[in-house]
């Protein structure tokens, strides 16, 4: 019997060595620094893609909160990677500026809230050094943003940039430079959430007035008993303060955008 098993043991690893060069290599995230410019200004943002490939692959802007680029919004271009996107955390205010609290961050955000013009500067500056990555394809290109980086979105949108869709989660819908006919070429989809005291219902029917005016592609979904940030679990659990977290929606949300993006850019492979 000894014997036997050792005359089978060649044909078991030559079948173990056919399987594991069969199985697909296994996908690690890389996460890098980058630093890029718009005008004068440094920004610094944060790479994320899968290394398993060195195929093309749909691209995603990523926009952060009004407190600016930190580790929500790298988690949340990590967590695309792992669906087979490559995505740049962008980073709006600028190398450095990173408000530590609620009022910095009303001031610097109130910056670009007034200057629209910037705003959509500073978000194509990101959109422009993720489009010239080798791992991206030009042709399959999208942008997300939460709260102030869902207001950003819109505007790039509005912009006219060619892109293929936009995703805005709890942002704020309102513009001094609304869309003007024809100039809006990505689907929107707007997240928001039903009884967020800054997003009021006037203000999603001014956008989809704005849209449709414009003949853009513009859905609107709002989670019942979702307020302002529902994606963020350091907002906490108290939605009458107007600033809370919501699983069920920040789950919901994040389903709803697999399934546009895949309506953009069909299956993608992680």
């Amino acid at each position: 019997m000894g014997h036997v098993l050792t005359r089978m043991r060649p044909f078991l690893l030559t079948a173990l060595g056919v399987v594991l060069a069969a199985a697909p290599a296994r996908a690690v995230v890389q996460l890098e620094a980058v630093e890029y410019r718009q005008g004068d200004a440094v920004l610094e943002g944060t790479l994320a893609y899968d290394d398993a490939t060195g195929s093309k692959r749909p691209a995603v802007l990523v926009v952060h909160e009004w407190k600016g680029p930190g580790q929500y919004t790298r988690e949340r271009a990590r967590q695309l990677a792992e669906l087979g996107y490559i995505a740049l955390a962008a980073d709006i205010y600028g190398k450095g500026v990173r408000p530590a609290t609620h009022e910095e961050a009303g001031q610097v955000s109130g910056i670009y809230r007034n200057d629209r013009a910037l705003l959509r500067a500073r978000v194509r500056a990101g959109l422009d050094v993720l489009v010239s990555h080798p791992l991206a394809d030009p042709a399959r290109v999208a942008a997300i943003g939460y709260c102030f980086g869902g207001t950003s979105v819109l505007e790039l949108a509005r912009s006219g940039a060619d892109v293929k869709g936009v995703v805005s989660f709890h942002g704020g819908l309102g513009t001094s430079e609304p869309a003007r006919p024809g100039q809006v070429k990505a689907k929107v989809l707007v997240l928001t959430g039903a009884d967020d005291p800054h997003v009021k219902p006037e203000d999603v029917k001014a956008l989809e007035e704005e849209m449709k005016a414009a003949g853009a592609d513009c859905r609107v979904i709002a989670y019942p008993g979702a307020v302002h940030s529902f994606t963020v679990p350091e907002a906490g659990d108290d939605p009458s303060t107007g600033v809370a977290y919501n699983a069920e929606a920040d789950r919901r949300s994040w389903d709803e955008m697999k399934a546009f993006f895949e309506g953009l850019f069909g299956p993608v492979s992680a």
